[in-house]
């Protein structure tokens, strides 16, 4: 049976200026642009002990997992150091809805982006040699 391997891209539709949404990903998020738009996000450019994951859930229909926003979805972002990338946003002057929290799989905190979605950012968690968390 074939079967998905991994995320291969994330698109959605930008509810006003794409190009000033892209640039706010670039500066708030350290998103590198590529000439045509959009970026490429490389698994090799992830430190993390897990190599480098993508978790895929798909949410029951009543859920506020994604308020404030009334999107469908929400976008979880790596981020390499979440103390640094608050401090950044902040110095941007990006509110931070909640976090950073700690939970057993690493740090969150959410914020919102100028089209109104919620952005979940995730430092994920140490692992040791037996892929537990440490």
């Amino acid at each position: 049976m074939a079967k998905v391997t991994g995320i291969g891209g994330v698109f959605f539709e930008s509810t006003n200026d794409h190009k000033k949404l892209s640039e706010w990903y670039r500066q708030n998020l350290g998103i590198q642009l590529e000439p045509w738009g959009g970026a490429i996000l490389k698994w090799p450019d992830d430190k993390s002990d897990d190599g480098g994951l993508t978790v895929w859930n798909a949410a029951a229909k009543d859920t506020k997992w994604f308020s404030p926003s009334t999107s469908s979805f929400m976008i979880n972002y790596r981020v390499d150091n979440m103390g640094d990338m608050l401090a950044q946003l902040q110095r941007n002057g990006v509110e931070i809805l909640k976090g950073p929290e700690s939970a057993e799989n690493g740090k969150f905190a959410w914020i919102i982006d100028p089209d109104g979605n919620k952005v979940e950012l995730w430092e994920p968690m140490a692992w040791d040699e037996n892929n537990k968390t440490k």
